[in-house]
């Protein structure tokens, strides 16, 4: 079981890169991706619809598995670059850096994600297309900095790999 240690000099982490999607379908990163610092957890949803029906001969429901509706939420630390990017006036053909977290989803851009977990010499990649939405960062007195929930809307399938 594979679990991850957060004490000083271990290795095992998760990375989450994203980039601008070229075209639905397409699971590769561009050559200068967007690695997502800072973050504090993260929930992988892969969530199969459900449809039911009763028929006069049966005396329990009957159901199928439909449709599966796809996300992954995170919260993490804002950090000015990766939030808004490097161009507050960017547009949805800037690339991913330029963008930033807030542009990207002001922008509607499709991005391509890419979800490390390190397991020595067998990492997992889980990876994906979507839209960032859910923004909503919140700083308080007992919370200093600014904390924002994410959250990828996946459009299509996950896929898991051995490569990224």
């Amino acid at each position: 079981m594979a679990y991850i240690n957060p004490a000083p000099g271990t290795s095992s982490q998760i990375v989450l890169k994203i980039d601008c999607g070229i075209a639905l379908g397409t699971l590769t990163l561009g050559g200068s991706p967007l690695t997502v610092p800072a973050l504090q957890d993260i929930t992988v949803n892969a969530a199969n619809d459900i449809f039911t029906w009763s028929q006069l001969d049966a005396t329990a429901k009957k159901q199928v598995a439909t449709t599966s509706t796809n996300s992954m939420s995170m919260n993490l630390v804002v950090d000015s670059a990766t939030f808004f990017g490097t161009t507050l006036a960017s547009v949805q053909s800037d690339t991913v850096a330029a963008q930033g977290l807030l542009g990207l989803s002001r922008n509607k851009t499709l991005v391509t994600f890419s979800l490390k977990v390190e397991e020595g010499a067998s990492d997992k990649y889980i990876k994906g297309q979507g839209y960032i939405t859910g923004l909503a960062p919140t700083i308080s007195a007992d919370s200093p900095v600014w904390v924002s929930p994410i959250t990828i809307t996946v459009t299509g399938e996950y896929t898991a790999s051995a490569t990224e």
